[in-house]
């Protein structure tokens, strides 16, 4: 395993620890469900520049779900739903109005 796969995963699984409420008992499943998250982004494209150039859209297939752009971004299952909604598949738009809505809370 890379190293900085290793320290991805690690960050992940902390910061899955911190959204869950700093429960301790749980550090496998945390570990599992953050590499899973992180295999899964690095499958999936990431930017705009992945995006199709004629309509800036991801394949379908690629599209996110719900679930993981919840997941990934911490934001609710309905905010996540909202974006998609919203945004329809530009990954690129909702990745980052997401990381905004985030951001917005902590302040």
């Amino acid at each position: 395993m890379g190293d900085d796969r290793l320290a991805k995963i690690r960050q992940r699984a902390y910061e899955i620890w911190e959204r869950e409420g700093r429960l301790f008992g749980n550090h496998e499943r945390h570990w599992n469900q953050a590499q899973a998250e992180i295999d899964r982004e690095a499958a999936l494209p990431l930017t705009a520049g992945d995006a199709l150039p004629e309509t800036r859209e991801i394949a379908s297939s690629d599209i996110l779900t719900v679930e993981e752009l919840a997941m990934r971004t911490g934001i609710s299952g309905d905010e996540a739903r909202e974006l998609i909604d919203r945004l329809g598949s530009d990954r690129a738009a909702i990745e980052s109005a997401a990381r905004s809505l985030k951001a917005r809370r902590r302040l």
